[in-house]
């Protein structure tokens, strides 16, 4: 990959308690003039917290806004293949490393069509003590933060906390009793905001930040939107032949992802299945 570094830091970046000195970067620096809104839940999202991830960062990215996440296992990556294109990945290492390697045909693709960010020139593996200086930027690049899922003294719910002190907006999602404990307690005592339906949040958002769709070069305005029915048929059609996962995403690209996300199918040692 190619890593440059960028000439200068974002403004919203110098205003926190520890700034990154330099940052360095592959892809598109020009998402990071987008109204931007991160993302972050567990590595082990539940179907449900999965579904919601995926649609929130499409609806999101196809309006205009950046989404930034950590290039992490689970919701990271969900957040991240659901807004390639508007897509910001904060590392925790420097970029001439691809961690966690479980998601480098993801990293890869992000580099060449969203953002990678890192604090890190080279020679810099993860660490879990850099995941929490990982996450101060995130943070900081945003305007809101969503938390999907998340346990008690987990590393959403710093990243949680790094939101409150940092003054942004922060929003959850619902979820049923015992579960999500932290999510659930930040709702409780007011310091989240509930979103009970995405369209609207979605609206919202778009007023808030100013985001404007035709303005924004980086959308796909010929992606497929889950609701669309017809499409769906189509792929289900053509994987009750159990075609492999490369023939698959070949022909329909990242519908393969959400019908995967949304339970309609399986992918098992490269074979694409129907879940009838």
């Amino acid at each position: 990959m190619n890593i440059s570094k960028l000439s200068f830091i974002p403004q919203s970046l110098r205003e926190i308690s520890k700034p990154p000195r330099e940052l360095f970067y592959v892809g598109n620096k020009n998402l990071l003039n987008m109204p931007k809104i991160a993302i972050v839940g567990t590595r082990k999202p539940s179907q449900y917290s999965r579904n919601i991830a995926y649609s929130l960062s499409s609806a999101l990215s196809k309006k205009g806004i950046a989404i930034i996440s950590g290039g992490a296992l689970g919701t990271d990556i969900i957040v991240h293949r659901a807004s390639i294109n508007n897509t910001i990945a904060v590392m925790a290492n420097s970029l001439d490393y691809i961690y966690p390697k479980g998601n480098e045909k993801d990293i890869l693709e992000i580099a060449e069509n969203g953002l990678l960010l890192s604090e890190y020139e080279k020679d810099v593996p993860a660490h879990p003590m850099k995941f929490i200086g990982r996450n101060r930027i995130m943070v900081g690049l945003s305007s809101v933060v969503i938390a999907i899922e998340a346990d008690l003294e987990s590393g959403t719910s710093q990243t949680m906390r790094l939101a409150k002190e940092m003054g942004k907006e922060l929003y959850v999602i619902p979820h049923r009793l015992g579960e999500s404990i932290a999510t659930t307690q930040y709702l409780i005592s007011g310091e989240a905001k509930l979103i009970g339906d995405i369209d609207e949040f979605v609206s919202n958002m778009v007023m808030l930040l100013g985001s404007d769709l035709n303005n924004n070069q980086n959308l796909d305005d010929n992606s497929l939107n889950y609701k669309d029915i017809n499409s769906f048929d189509e792929v289900l059609k053509f994987c009750l032949h159990n075609p492999t996962y490369e023939e698959a995403f070949k022909k329909f690209g990242e519908i393969i992802f959400e019908k995967e996300l949304f339970g309609e199918i399986e992918i098992i040692n490269g074979i694409v299945r129907v879940i009838k």
